[in-house]
């Protein structure tokens, strides 16, 4: 979140895209999180899915803000 809230302060659309980009990672990167977190039985398999499904959710509309910011 915090990416996507700088990202939206940048005046240039490659500053913008450039932001995305990065917090499209930081969604992978958490998914990997919850991962290791469910395979340690440190989180129960619901919360493990409800949070995978919505961390797809997340970037898939990153994804679609960056192909929009690519179209400029």
């Amino acid at each position: 979140m915090l990416n996507i809230a700088e990202g939206s302060s940048k005046f240039s659309k490659k500053d913008r895209k450039n932001f995305m980009v990065i917090a499209r990672g930081s969604a992978f990167e958490s998914a990997e999180i919850f991962d290791y977190l469910f395979e340690t039985a440190a989180i129960k398999e619901e919360e493990y899915f409800n949070n995978l499904k919505s961390l797809v959710e997340i970037s898939q509309m990153l994804y679609s803000l960056i192909r929009k910011l690519e179209n400029y």
